[in-house]
């Protein structure tokens, strides 16, 4: 069992929550993730390391609401405990000899992208941050970001916040003003990373992104996370998650993303009503 020390929503749908796992926090790197089971019952969901304390021994989860056992997961409290949390697992971001970087995030995707640009900052790299969210309300790790990086652009796309716009705007916009970039880092919606490796491409500049699919078993025996990369089948717990953007088959995965997707909205519903049953 592994007990929750902190709960704190960052906005109405993405809660944050750091766990006591001081064997996982021991080892854990920015780009790798968990899988974690709220109780013995419960199904096995992956989510990426936020952040962690080596001294304390705690792990930083943030999970955006949009099923069942995330709706579960939110229900618990500080001092209650979950049943599994596993990891870490997949491979590490790459991170080492890079001189100047652009992060780009998107809505809790942000949540994958700040260990990185704060790992890239201590190692010494120039980063520069864009995260795009839909309006003000969903924006979330703002000071983070402002203190892990020399450039941050926040997007929203009705201007409610930062600029009106899309991420690629803006770092569209910081390509065209000179800034030579050793790599682009992008996580977040998968059509968001798409067209950032469209953009990217036309640049020539090495893009990575974090694919985060349908997975079960997280040792890549289940087949479930596979992608189409370069031609050829990758697992993301295992291959990655991170992978050459301009080799992903973006379209491949957005379809298998949204197989799922009806049956998740039912069974949070079923879910919601079974707690205001309780109450």
């Amino acid at each position: 069992m592994y007990k929750i020390v902190r709960k704190k929503e960052l906005n109405p749908t993405v809660t944050l929550m750091d766990i006591e796992a001081p064997l996982v926090a021991k080892k854990a790197l920015p780009g790798q993730f968990i899988i974690l089971r709220v109780n013995e019952n419960g199904e096995r969901i992956p989510l990426t390391v936020a952040d962690y304390d080596r001294e304390k021994g705690t792990v930083t989860i943030i999970f955006q609401i949009v099923g069942a056992t995330t709706e579960l997961l939110n229900h618990k409290n500080e001092g209650e405990y979950i049943q599994d949390f596993v990891g870490p697992l997949g491979k590490a971001t790459e991170t080492e000899g890079l001189k100047k970087v652009a992060v780009v995030g998107g809505g809790v995707g942000c949540a994958i992208a700040f260990p990185i640009a704060k790992e890239l900052n201590a190692l010494g790299c120039e980063v520069h941050s864009i995260v795009g969210f839909r309006n003000k309300d969903l924006v979330i790790l703002e000071d983070e970001f402002k203190n892990a990086s020399s450039v941050l652009k926040i997007m929203t796309d009705d201007g409610s916040y930062g600029t009106k716009g899309l991420v690629t705007d803006a770092l569209k916009e910081l390509i065209e003003a000179g800034n030579k970039y050793d790599e682009v880092i992008a996580i977040g919606p998968v059509i968001m990373m798409k067209f950032v490796c469209k953009l990217t491409k036309e640049y020539g500049i090495k893009t990575v992104v974090s694919m985060n699919p349908i997975m079960i078993d997280g040792t890549g025996m289940c087949g479930g996370c596979r992608l189409s990369v370069g031609g050829e089948t990758k697992f993301a717990c295992v291959d990655g998650p991170d992978f050459d953007g301009h080799l992903v088959d973006f379209d491949e995965a957005l379809e298998r993303g949204s197989m799922y997707r009806e049956f998740e909205s039912k069974k949070r519903e079923e879910v919601c009503n079974l707690f205001k049953e309780v109450r």
